[in-house]
């Protein structure tokens, strides 16, 4: 199951540690982030060993709208990673509500 740009902010606030990993491209990171791991969606095959201890925890993951990420999911998901959720509307819905 996804998680929206509003559970994801309440958890943030919270001070929860999450595993947050950002898909998008490193200037698209360096414009705006929420603190996410950047591993750009096309480096994400060869990088696979930095995020090995997540792989049984809940990883969620966001880009700019939601595509990038959402494929990110479909990828981890197939390489055995067990709880993936993509940030529904990424980055644009979470600044579009003024986070």
């Amino acid at each position: 199951m996804d998680i929206t740009i509003e559970e994801l902010k309440e958890r943030i606030d919270k001070g929860e540690q999450l595993n947050l990993i950002d898909v998008r491209e490193e200037y698209e990171f360096d414009e705006f982030n929420i603190g996410a791991t950047l591993i750009p969606l096309g480096e994400l095959p060869d990088r696979l060993e930095e995020i090995e201890a997540w792989k049984d925890q809940e990883i969620l993951i966001h880009c700019r709208s939601g595509a990038r990420s959402g494929r990110a999911k479909e990828y981890l998901t197939s390489e055995g990673y067990t709880n993936v959720r993509n940030v529904l509307g990424g980055m644009l819905a979470w600044q579009e509500a003024g986070y």
